[in-house]
């Protein structure tokens, strides 16, 4: 471990924001199932997919999730950050091609080592929520 690793990122000021933008593609979906073992056929079978109430195949919801726990352990507050908890609401689902942006802000520094971060993530097909 470099000495760099060994010591936690400056903490963000309070308003602080990092965006990320990712288009969902086939093999993120594989490689998801790969790792997590969730081979459910919405995800990976075109077929079975079509059949099912989103009519074509979806990413998982913790694809998109995994992409806020890599903003705040790599852009803010950054390395050395641990993600301590969160609540998420899937309000659509994110298919191959969806642009999705995830968003994180610094809403409050308590104390030296415990920041909240306040963020929402959007697919390009739905709005913005409006209060990110």
């Amino acid at each position: 471990m470099s000495a760099e690793t060994k010591n936690p990122a400056p903490l963000p000021a309070v308003g602080a924001r990092a965006t990320h933008v990712r288009t969902i593609m086939d093999a993120d979906i594989v490689r998801f199932a790969e790792v997590s073992g969730d081979r459910n056929p919405v995800h990976l079978d075109e077929d079975y997919a079509a059949r099912s109430l989103f009519g074509q195949r979806v990413a998982h919801g913790f694809l998109t999730g995994s992409m806020i726990s890599a903003m705040i352990g790599m852009e803010l507050p950054g390395p050395g950050s641990i993600y301590l908890g969160q609540t998420l609401k899937f309000l659509a689902p994110v298919h191959i091609g969806d642009t999705v942006t995830v968003s994180v802000e610094n809403a409050s520094s308590r104390c030296v080592l415990i920041v909240r971060i306040k963020m929402g993530c959007w697919c390009s097909r739905g709005k913005r929520p409006s209060n990110m």
